[in-house]
């Protein structure tokens, strides 16, 4: 896909903004397939990565871009009147964090973990499993479950089963769905056993 992607940009001046947010959290042995490893995308792209995310601190909102400096010198003319400042003492902790790369590097397999435990507990029931190769979300197609479009039914779902999920309607500009939600596993385990025993009654 991003050699079809790399094709398709070549003949073009269009850049590329690649979230790769979830770098840290792949599965399955797999490796995270950046932008910046395909020279066609590099020159291009703007690659997006949270420390936040990959440090468990989201609350922190530390983020980063790397670019090409011609794209970075333009970035940062508009970055400027977007964003004043970061919390500078969080810079200084994530730094001093950082100098060991032991804790990020053993989340695809803590991860994982989670991922197995909550597709076992899900496997019994009629939500459909999507594959989930990273990041700590589950997707599920809800079709033979319900009837209900996807922002009903995790509106029900929260009302009634007390487990909450997020209708991936809600990232698309035209809203469209596909009868398909997401689950956060990234809880503990006890609270994950406690939704997938709700989940059971569907």
């Amino acid at each position: 896909e991003m050699r079809a992607l790399e094709q398709l940009l070549a003949p073009t001046d269009v850049l590329l903004i690649s979230d790769e947010v979830y770098e840290h959290m792949v599965f399955d042995g797999q490796s995270h397939c950046s932008a910046s490893r395909y020279p066609g995308l590099a020159e291009r792209a703007f690659v997006v990565s949270s420390f936040g995310k990959t440090l468990h601190v989201t609350g922190w909102k530390v983020g980063y871009v790397a670019a090409p400096a011609t794209l970075t010198h333009e970035f940062r003319k508009v970055h400027q009147f977007n964003v004043f400042t970061v919390n500078t003492p969080m810079q200084y902790g994530l730094a001093s964090y950082l100098s060991d790369p032991k804790p990020y590097a053993e989340l695809p397999a803590f991860y994982q973990r989670k991922r197995d435990l909550f597709r076992q507990g899900l496997a019994g029931t009629r939500l459909h499993l999507l594959p989930s190769e990273g990041s700590y979300f589950q997707c599920v197609d809800i079709s033979e479950v319900t009837d209900l479009g996807e922002a009903e039914f995790c509106q029900w779902l929260t009302r009634e089963i007390g487990v909450a999920a997020i209708p991936l309607s809600a990232f698309y500009g035209d809203r469209l769905d596909q009868r398909v939600v997401r689950f956060c596993f990234a809880k503990r385990d006890d609270t994950l056993h406690a939704a997938l025993q709700r989940l059971s009654k569907l």
